[in-house]
């Protein structure tokens, strides 16, 4: 089976394809943490691998697939996991690593929509409505988001797609691993009404077995329960509250509950590049993506840094802090060519290279910006003028001379 007919995922019996208005999304990394060390350990892929310590009250952090057939889960105490599972194979976390790749994956989300909600490292909710004419429809943003997560970061994901939160989040779930699920408008309820009881969220055990007692065991069990019986059960505030969700109604929107603390953009290149002209063109238009950004949001930034990621995965960043906070793109290349040529790569292969500006001020609040090798407002002016250009006729009506293509160039 090719990866493309993988990627489709499994599709409950008799649910439909139709996404219209299904403008939520949930993505949920498949086991995180074991997948990134798998990238540097791949001689270990198919075995029994859980991601904790290895001490006696060690816990398990992740676990493969293949180790979840033992029936080893996250929190499992290792004692018993390794109980479960003779030959498990125990790595220890490198929290690093994981902070890193969900930093680039949340850049990523960032760069479809501004509306992201991040649940933890490895999971987020994204409203793509202001996507869909851009890009296409909610399951094609979710189709590339899989892809771009896998080819960028050697890892898979689950993507639910619904009309709500809490459906996108029981969709991706049933997607894993490695899949994709709509649940189509229309058909919420009977996507919901076989589910156990404890699928709804604020069901934990206490309240499966409240309402295994009272003989309801489905979510349908539940829909079909007068709201004043559930209430009486279990409190007025819980049951309206699966009253609610067994009939699919979550009016909780994605909210980003968070103020950006980076703004960053990374390219993954389609083979691996040690062309240093080739890097410093990617560079070029990735510190103009950034400026751009950072101009949208109003803010200005003071440590830019550079990330640069070998064909083996091996990623390393180097930083440096300005003497002012800036938002224009030639400060953000200037700085990240220096950085790249500090590196002294020469001839290495590149599978990845990426920009960040941290440390971000408030426009408005932060010090005149003095340019670093430009008359006082030059720059920042005619970027200014660029940005509204862009406004008015779209993306790439006003680019740098070196991102123009020969191509581009004969058909002028």
């Amino acid at each position: 089976m090719s990866r493309s007919q993988i990627r489709r995922g499994a599709r409950p019996e008799g649910l439909g394809t139709d996404d219209d208005g299904c403008t939520v999304l949930h993505v949920d990394m498949d086991a995180f943490f074991a997948s990134v060390e798998l990238r540097h350990r791949p001689e270990l892929r198919g075995l029994p691998l859980v991601v904790g310590g290895q001490s006696g009250r060690g816990v398990v952090l992740a676990a493969t697939y293949e180790a979840r057939r033992f029936g080893i889960h996250s929190a499992m105490p290792m004692s018993r996991a390794r109980r479960l599972c003779a030959d498990l194979v125990i790595v220890p976390p490198d929290h690093h690593s994981y902070t890193e790749v969900s930093a680039s994956v949340m850049a990523l989300f960032a760069s479809i929509t501004p509306l992201v909600e991040p649940l933890s490292l490895d999971e987020a909710f994204l409203d793509v409505s202001g996507a869909v004419r851009r890009i296409g429809s909610p399951a094609h943003i979710g189709e590339l988001l899989r892809a771009r997560v896998h080819d960028e970061q050697g890892i898979t994901c689950s993507v639910g797609v619904a009309s709500s939160k809490f459906v996108a989040k029981l969709a991706s779930t049933r997607a894993k691993p490695d899949g994709l699920l709509v649940v189509p408008t229309d058909e919420v309820i009977a996507f919901l009404h076989p589910l156990p009881v404890d699928a709804l969220w604020g069901v934990g055990e206490r309240t499966e077995e409240q309402l295994h007692r009272l003989g309801l065991l489905t979510v349908g069990d539940i829909a079909h329960t007068p709201e004043s019986t559930l209430q009486r059960a279990l409190g007025k505030s819980l049951g309206a509250h699966l009253y609610a969700l067994s009939w699919g109604r979550d009016p909780r929107t994605v909210s980003p509950h968070e103020s950006e603390k980076s703004i960053s953009n990374e390219e993954t290149f389609a083979s691996d590049v040690d062309d240093p002209a080739i890097i410093r063109r990617e560079l070029l238009r990735l510190a103009e993506q950034v400026a751009r950004r950072l101009r949208a949001a109003g803010v200005v930034g003071r440590t830019v840094s550079l990330k640069v990621r070998f064909a083996d995965f091996t990623t390393i960043t180097r930083s440096r802090t300005l003497p002012e906070p800036t938002d224009v793109a030639r400060d953000l290349y200037s700085t990240t060519v220096q950085l790249y040529e500090a590196l002294g790569l020469q001839r290495a292969r590149l599978r990845l290279v990426g920009v960040r500006v941290e440390g971000l001020l408030d426009a408005d609040d932060a010090p005149e910006q003095l340019l670093l090798d430009a008359p006082e407002h030059g720059w920042r002016d005619a970027e200014r003028a660029a940005d509204a250009a862009t406004r008015r006729f779209g993306r790439g009506a006003v680019i740098p001379a070196r991102l123009v293509t020969p191509h581009e160039q004969a058909d002028e």
